[in-house]
């Protein structure tokens, strides 16, 4: 199974040395959450630069939320992503659920879902190279990757799940122990069979993980509050926080038995240390001859 790391946006600036970091380690994927009313950097910018600092690792939106996005622009800037990372982009999409963020989008938080479902049926067919409307040709440049690039819906309602089977290649999901997401996974799987998808989707779970001195702890605590604190599942999120390697070893272990294809282990303190940390913890050196 690969793991990935949740990229934090506390210091922007210092997220070039947590993706070079993780770039010459043993992880897969680099992922970034979006919000517009927040302090975060713009995913799509921000994952192009670090797609331009590394060679090998993936870049991912986790998730972006699409609705709040202009479909042909996002049509072009995801593809450009694509195009320039080589086919190492994820698409990660959903809905949201922040009025705040809808307000400054300017969209209706009521319709935010049928708006998504628009979206992916235009970005495939843009991402193909039809036409983008009636009036409108083909908007570029192609990507890389046939078709478009790879998209994950994540998501916790029936109506994300049934996205997964329309239009995604895999399923996002986030901040779920093991035995919560064994059926969300499963839901997953019977709408990819519902709307008769060859194989199987792809499945991606998430961790909020932090490890480190006690000020990493701290400040990982704090940030993880702040984000949440829109919600009254604040100090529930915080409670589920990882904070120790045999926990994240425990948690990984459990995503792999669910029949996860990777596991995204989100960090919340800047503190790039982090990166050889859980490298070391999950991928041990082998002991010398």
């Amino acid at each position: 199974m690969k793991v990935g790391l949740g990229l934090p946006v506390g210091d922007p600036a210092a997220l070039f040395t947590w993706a070079r970091r993780a770039d010459d380690g043993p992880f897969s994927t680099l992922g970034l959450l979006d919000r517009l009313v927040f302090d975060n950097p713009e995913p799509l910018v921000t994952l192009a630069a670090l797609a331009a600092a590394t060679r090998r690792v993936r870049v991912q939106t986790e998730v972006l939320l699409a609705p709040h996005h202009t479909t042909a622009l996002l049509a072009k800037q995801t593809a450009t992503i694509d195009r320039l990372s080589g086919g190492r982009f994820t698409l990660g999409v959903g809905v949201g659920g922040r009025a705040d963020d809808c307000l400054a989008a300017g969209i209706d938080i009521r319709r935010r879902g049928r708006r998504l479902d628009e979206q992916l049926t235009a970005l495939r067919r843009t991402w193909s190279g039809e036409p983008y409307g009636e009036g409108v040709g083909p908007i570029g440049p192609a990507p890389v990757t046939p078709g478009g690039p790879e998209v994950l819906v994540g998501g916790f309602a029936p109506a994300a799940l049934d996205r997964v089977g329309r239009f995604a290649d895999g399923f996002l999901g986030a901040a779920l122990p093991p035995r919560y997401l064994d059926g969300l996974f499963r839901a997953a799987e019977a709408a990819w069979q519902r709307y008769g998808r060859p194989g199987r989707p792809r499945l991606v779970a998430q961790a909020n993980v932090v490890l480190g001195p006690e000020r990493t702890v701290r400040d990982a605590r704090h940030r993880l509050r702040s984000y949440y604190a829109f919600t009254d599942r604040a100090d529930h999120m915080v409670d589920g926080l990882l904070t120790t390697a045999r926990a994240i070893r425990e948690a990984v272990d459990g995503f792999a038995a669910i029949g996860a294809d990777e596991v995204m282990l989100y960090c919340w303190s800047s503190d790039a240390g982090q990166v050889e940390r859980l490298a070391d913890t999950l991928f041990p050196a082998p002991p010398r001859a």
